[in-house]
């Protein structure tokens, strides 16, 4: 089965043409926010994933909540998702959309998940280490993940740069198999 992100791409990849086609890429990236806030409504969420709730409703409602902030174009996304039962992809049509814009727009959107807090300086230094190796301007989100136990995971795209102590040690365990 294809992952959620294979699946999302080319519903993104249509908003961007039709957001670059009307010269709004700014507000399709606030309609696209809008409709990822309601799919992450705990309530909403649980509808969109339940098969005896009717999909002709369920578009209905999510026009309804997003009311004005959603353009024809929006409107008619959010048809074609339920339509293909594809409303739960609402996040990550919003993610990939966004890199498409940062990548048009020449800027980086890179993601930094650390065990622990990054001072500025560190934040810094992997921004700095990132514009140069992707030739654009970044901007860094830190993320914090425990489970990590020390080091980072970078993510810019479709790149990742594994650099923390967690899969340090899957490579060793990997190597001594």
């Amino acid at each position: 089965m294809a992952d959620t992100g294979e699946l999302a791409r080319p519903y993104a990849i249509a908003a961007f043409q039709q957001a670059m086609e009307e010269g709004k890429l700014a507000q399709w990236s606030d309609m696209l926010e809008t409709l990822t806030l309601i799919g992450k409504d705990p309530t909403m969420a649980g509808l969109i994933v339940n098969p005896k709730v009717d999909a002709e409703q369920l578009v209905g409602l999510i026009l309804d909540v997003a009311g004005e902030r959603l353009s024809d174009g929006g409107q008619n996304l959010v048809r074609l998702l339920g339509e293909y039962g594809r409303l739960g992809l609402m996040s990550q049509i919003e993610r990939i959309f966004n890199e498409e814009r940062s990548r048009h727009e020449g800027r980086s959107e890179v993601t930094v998940t650390s065990a622990f807090e990054l001072n500025p300086e560190q934040e810094q230094a992997i921004a700095d280490a990132m514009a140069k190796r992707l030739g654009t301007e970044v901007k860094i989100t830190v993320e914090i993940d425990a489970d990590l136990i020390g080091g980072v995971l970078i993510r810019a795209g479709d790149l990742l740069i594994d650099a923390s102590l967690r899969g340090r040690l899957n490579q060793l365990g990997q190597t001594l198999n």
